[in-house]
Parts: C-alpha cells; structure tokens; sequence
C-alpha cells in the first residue's frame, strides 16, 4: 500500500492560469497539469494507491463552497484513488460547526496554510482552529517551513510550531514538508520526537527550476537521503507519511527514491502507508 498524504488538485477550468502562477512564483515545474485526471494518471503511473488531496483557502469565503465541493465528489473520488480533506481559513466562522460538517460527511482532515492565508501559524486565530479540530478528533495538515513561492517571512517556523504544541497541543497534527521546508537542521534539533506526524512532501530530491521564471526564490536545497533516514529514525519512524506535493513532485520518482534509502522494509512500509492507514483510523480503504 502507497499513500501519498500530500498532493492538490485544481478545477479543470482554472488548472492551466493557476499552475503557471504558481509555477513562475517559485520558479519551480509542476509533473502534472493539476487536474483530478492528471493526479490519477501519475498515481497509476508510480504505483501509488491513494492520494490525500488538500484544498487551500486564501479567503474566507472559499471555505464553505470548496468544502461542499470536496463533500459532493468524495464517494467519487475515493473510487479513484483520491481521499478529499476540507480547509479551513483563520478569518472564518463558524469553525466548529463547518469542522463537525466535514467530519459527518466523512472527511477526516483539514488543511491549513499560514503562508497562502498571511497569519503566523500561532496566531490566536490559528489557536483556535487547532483547539477545535482536537476537540472533534480531525486531522491538520500544515504547511511547515518556508514557503518556495513566498519567502519573505517564515510564517510557519519552528519556534511557532513550538509555540502551538504549548498552547494547545494538537492531537493529530501532521507538519509538511518534514516539519519545515528549509529549516531541518531546525526540526532535527527541536522536533525530532515530538508528538506529531511529519510529511515528506517536497522534501526529498532534486529541485527542477523553471527557466522561463522570471527570478529564482531564496532557496535552499532538499534533504539529501542521509540527512532524511537520520531525521525519520530520530523522529520516529512511526510518525513519518509519505507525500509528495504532487504536482510539484513527481509521485514515480518519490517511491524511487524511498524505496532505494538505507531504511528496513518495515520502516518503508510504515512511511509508504501504515502509518497514514493508523492515522487516518483504517485498516484499509
């Protein structure tokens, strides 16, 4: 079982305008076209089984009509391959009762984007969220670290990471980008053990930067396998999922690469899809 916990997809009709946005602001390539048909066909094409898809709300008034469509296809997509998570955005309310919503017709989890949504991610607003989503036993997912696109401030570091887990202590928090795109030397000395998921999106692997962008991002470079199989096994390897950010990685490529690191079959079978089926409270799907 391959479970990517880590991808997005976009409506057909604004996928093109929105990945060349994208594309050009972090001066990065995607593998797909962004679309549910594209992210099935590179899960075919690597042999994932499922893919954890993640909406990101940079408006308030986005939550509702994405988390209904989320909602409205999840029996779908699922079919497909695609589990839907919902979002949630700082400025919105009532966070309560759209997080008991999602939650009743299925959906186990929620994204949440600091960077895309201009808010420190331990801002009260954010506080808030987090307390909830315990409260109802839903799945965060959060982007961590710098973000490729915008890098003008850390909205997501580690101290404000820490800084949550103080105030609030998230239940079933899942950091992206293992813990803090950029920041590892960061997590592996402050978060490494820590009572939370970390995810492999976009964190592993060569960068492949557009030339047609018109500037490059601050940028650093991804974990070298070493550095990664170090840090999963000073984390734990039970609290480690498997992602990609696909379209911004290639899924192929990712199960390559971890298949081929100096970690035990075990420890792989954990990162590739027992520990997303434990946290997502399946034995299968």
């Amino acid at each position: 079982m391959i479970l990517d916990f880590h991808t997005h997809t976009f409506p057909d009709a604004i996928c093109e305008k929105t990945l060349h946005h994208l594309s050009m602001a972090s001066a990065t390539i995607p593998f797909s076209d962004g679309s549910v048909h594209g992210l099935i066909a590179s899960m075919q094409r690597s042999g994932v089984d499922y893919s954890v898809s993640l909406p990101v709300m940079t408006t308030p008034a986005q939550v509702e009509k994405v988390n209904s469509s989320m909602l409205q296809r999840r029996e779908e997509l699922l079919q497909q391959g695609i589990i839907c998570f919902g979002g949630l955005h700082p400025d919105y309310e009532p966070v309560t009762a759209e997080l008991r919503r999602l939650k009743a017709g299925g959906i186990r989890g929620i994204k949440l984007h600091p960077a895309y949504q201009n808010i420190d991610l331990d801002d009260p607003r954010m506080l808030r969220i987090f307390a909830a989503a315990s409260e109802e036993d839903m799945i965060v997912v959060v982007h961590a670290g710098i973000d490729i696109g915008i890098y003008d401030h850390d909205y997501a570091s580690v101290d404000h990471v820490l800084h949550v887990m103080k105030e609030v202590a998230p239940t079933k928090l899942v950091l992206a980008h293992m813990g803090g795109w950029g920041r590892w030397e960061d997590v592996e000395r402050d978060l490494a053990g820590a009572p939370l998921y970390l995810d492999t999106a976009f964190s592993i692997g060569a960068i492949t930067e557009n030339p047609a962008a018109p500037h490059a991002p601050i940028r650093t470079h991804n974990l070298k396998d070493e550095d990664f199989v170090r840090l999963v096994r000073k984390h734990g390897t039970d609290k480690v999922l498997f992602a990609t950010d696909s379209p911004w990685a290639d899924q192929a490529a990712y199960v390559a690469q971890l298949q081929a690191m100096a970690l035990t079959p075990k420890e792989k079978a954990d990162i590739l899809g027992n520990n997303a089926l434990r946290l997502l409270q399946q034995r299968s799907i």
